[in-house]
């Protein structure tokens, strides 16, 4: 029988290079793309019945015009980028990557939280230019630092990657509270209490982490309403999603001092590939949507694509997003 044609549209943002795509091009007739621009979607895919995709938008237009697609295997765990609902018509299964980065993304929220009270880039960057031999003191400071044993860390959304951050911020001796919508109270214990109250986090937490899934109720839950309801002084972190956060309310409360920091692997530049009105704030730091890289996570996350693929062609297909 021949072999299935397979088409990777964006290969190069996961895989850059550092990790084989053999196992792949072992299932079928294998073309990889780098990066793949909207008008060349249709024609990449041609006849192709298998592709592989990260942040690639195809839609009923897509499926339209190539009627031989039958699977697509994303390469995130996100599937906002594809039209489920015209996949499902069309016959065509969609399976996605959950948990592959689990512990990733929650050291990533660590890292920027560190980076605010700690500030390790910002003093780094001072001892190369000279300042530490000019300084007449053995050491300086260039702000003040915090200490987050004794804090609360409020965390939004509390499945798996904000569990995972707060035993991070249990090892760093923060008590947790865990907001969700869903009860939870098998994970209390003496440094974690759940609720289903998000108004807990708001009143309670020295440190707020975001990392539910974007829907109608977490959309824009950072915004001058809740930020006032705040303790002064709170750091906010972003892991989930810019639709989480109203960007300009946020530069507000840095600007009055109600925020101490803001960090976020996550921010409108994603959505319209403009800036952001948070770049170069003070007191805000910003990633390009990286928590997900390691090279571990990129392993495991591809080895888990190959997995759904081997699954799907031996009819017993797993992580369907469109059953």
């Amino acid at each position: 029988m021949d072999k299935k044609k397979i088409v990777i549209l964006d290969a190069w943002a996961t895989v850059p290079g550092d990790i084989s795509w053999e196992p792949i091009a072992q299932m079928g007739d294998l073309t990889i793309y780098d990066r793949t621009p909207p008008e060349l979607i249709a024609e990449r895919i041609g006849d192709a019945q298998i592709v592989i995709s990260s942040k690639v938008e195809i839609g009923r237009d897509v499926f339209e015009q190539c009627p031989n697609l039958e699977y697509i295997g994303l390469l995130s765990t996100g599937f906002n980028v594809i039209d489920i609902d015209a996949a499902r018509e069309f016959g065509i299964t969609v399976c996605n990557v959950p948990g592959y980065g689990t512990m990733a993304v929650a050291q990533m929220a660590m890292a920027l939280l560190l980076e605010i009270t700690n500030m390790v880039g910002l003093h780094a960057k001072a001892v190369n230019e000279g300042k530490w031999v000019e300084s007449p003191d053995w050491c300086f400071w260039l702000k003040d630092h915090m200490e987050l044993d004794g804090k609360t860390m409020g965390i939004i959304g509390y499945g798996a990657i904000g569990q995972a951050a707060g035993r991070m911020a249990n090892a760093f001796g923060m008590r947790v509270v865990g907001y969700s919508p869903v009860p939870q109270t098998e994970l209390d214990s003496e440094m974690v209490r759940t609720t289903l109250d998000i108004e807990d986090v708001f009143r309670e937490a020295d440190v707020v982490l975001v990392s539910a899934p974007l829907n109608e109720g977490s959309r824009n839950v950072i915004r001058a309403e809740t930020i006032a309801k705040m303790k002064d002084g709170v750091i906010i972190i972003n892991i989930a999603r810019p639709g989480h956060v109203v960007e300009e309310d946020v530069v507000a409360a840095l600007e009055s001092g109600k925020i101490r920091g803001f960090g976020a692997d996550a921010s409108s530049t994603e959505l319209t590939n403009g800036h952001t009105v948070l770049e170069n704030r003070e007191n805000c730091y910003l990633t390009p949507h990286i928590a997900w890289c390691p090279y571990e996570t990129r392993v495991r996350l591809i080895d888990m694509v190959v997995d759904n693929l081997r699954r799907y062609l031996d009819g017993n297909p797993i992580h369907v997003v469109n059953p």
